[in-house]
């Protein structure tokens, strides 16, 4: 029979900084995801006003 769980891994004792860092992950990609989004948005739109500047 198979476990459920694969046995655990030997980790290393996390300094308190490392955990710091790991509880905060996904806030971190968050804001990283959030800042790419608007980085884009505003190319589009300054690429945008160029594209409609020389139609003019």
């Amino acid at each position: 029979m198979h476990p459920s769980h694969p046995p655990a891994a030997e980790t290393k004792p996390r300094t308190p900084a490392m955990a710091w860092i790991a509880r905060r992950r996904r806030t971190a990609l968050t804001h990283i995801l959030r800042g790419a989004c608007y980085s884009l948005g505003t190319g589009l739109i300054g690429f945008g006003f160029v594209w409609a500047e020389r139609l003019l």
